[in-house]
């Protein structure tokens, strides 16, 4: 896997650069004081990651992340908290806060690198062929499967694709969130996010930003937060 890091400020460039090589053996192509020539570069290059500053001069992080493709994959990195939902609202992998902690740059890489391996040509793509109150018919492998709502702990929306993380395994699928939210139970599946959609019987905690199943944190948008509490105390809960 290789990335390029799109940074205005010297110092953050090289420190990141140092943090990757560091922890990881994702090649570094190049790095990018400013969209741009980070746009130019990548007209000639195939760039698997991209890191991705957003408070920059000439054209922002933001701006330049909804020129990429769809098969793009970014990690935001930044000082400005308040963007983060719009980070998210791009199809954004991870996003960080500067200083950015080893642990969680890690965590964001090994993340990406499943992605690129789940959304790559060789691998297996499950179609959804049917289902009933109670579970969905799956087509994988040339074999039909039935995976229960029961067994579905929570669903990520990833480009084109979603996929579903069972009890047992992930099934990716060719739906957006949308369709697939609407194939399910409402009165137990939850949507989060732009990106997520939970079981809310496999909830083991939250906060006022996250959602944590399994020892996952699922980002929670501020647009559904409310219909989230809602669920379990009634509207109660303190939201600020």
């Amino acid at each position: 896997m290789n990335c390029i890091i799109v940074d205005d400020e010297p110092l953050a460039r090289d420190e990141l650069q140092a943090q990757i090589k560091e922890i990881s053996k994702v090649e570094i192509l190049g790095k990018f004081s400013n969209a741009p020539s980070a746009l130019a570069f990548l007209k000639e290059n195939d760039v698997d990651l991209i890191f991705l500053d957003i408070e920059m001069p000439m054209v922002t992080g933001l701006e330049f992340a909804a020129q990429l493709p769809k098969k793009a994959l970014i990690i935001f990195t930044t000082a400005y908290s308040q963007y983060a939902l719009d980070s998210y609202e791009l199809d954004a992998i991870d996003y960080f806060l500067k200083p950015i902690a080893k642990e969680r740059l890690e965590k964001a890489i090994n993340k990406a690198e499943t992605y690129k391996k789940l959304l790559s040509d060789d691998t297996e793509k499950s179609i959804i062929e049917g289902g009933t109150d109670d579970f969905l018919i799956i087509k994988s492998e040339r074999r039909f499967h039935r995976i229960n709502f029961s067994d579905i702990r929570y669903i990520e929306g990833l480009k084109d694709y979603v996929v579903m993380y069972t009890t047992s395994q992930k099934l990716i699928t060719a739906m957006n969130l949308k369709n697939i939210h609407q194939k399910m139970p409402q009165n137990i599946f939850l949507r989060v996010s732009k990106s997520y959609i939970v079981n809310i019987n496999y909830v083991e905690s939250f906060d006022h930003h996250s959602i944590f199943i399994g020892g996952y944190e699922i980002s929670l948008g501020e647009v559904y937060k409310k219909a989230f509490f809602s669920i379990y105390s009634g509207g109660t809960l303190n939201l600020e």
